[in-house]
């Protein structure tokens, strides 16, 4: 039996880009209707930074060592990975889904599991460590069809 069924949530998500989905069709044929949308513009880390990374003073001879500079953009990803586990809790505490489906790149995957609320955590019926946010409805449906089973 595929977890596919009517009315199953679905979240595919990377690391600047979501979209909540619910299947219209069954098990056989989904049928992936967008719900919601969401996405936050997260330029590369080198369009964020403001300058070179620091140095620090070592005990000893006058050496310095490298301290190393934030990645604003992979910051950035995991606190979208935040947002998008409060929304999932959110719209699990007001009955919007029971059984869901996340499809994410593989780090994204990660990263919400460990911000997910237990709430939500019992509902994933599946996940697929792909990306997918970039494929027309009908292969997203196409490879969850195919991985979901």
């Amino acid at each position: 039996m595929s977890v596919l069924t009517e009315g199953t949530f679905v979240l595919v998500a990377d690391g600047e880009k979501a979209l909540f989905l619910r299947n219209k069709g069954d098990a056989e044929f989904p049928s992936l209707e967008v719900v919601r949308e969401e996405e936050r513009d997260n330029p590369k880390d080198s369009e964020q930074s403001a300058n070179k990374p620091g140095r620090a003073q070592d005990s000893g001879r006058q050496q310095t060592s490298a301290m190393d500079d934030t990645d604003w953009h992979e910051l950035a990803k995991e606190r979208f990975a935040d947002d998008l586990a409060d929304i999932l809790f959110k719209q699990a505490h007001k009955h919007k889904f029971d059984r869901l489906v996340i499809a994410a790149a593989p780090k994204v995957l990660g990263e919400l599991r460990n911000k997910m609320h237990k709430e939500v955590k019992s509902r994933v019926v599946a996940e697929v460590a792909k990306d997918l946010t970039n494929h027309p409805p009908h292969e997203m449906e196409k490879v969850l069809s195919e991985n979901v089973e």
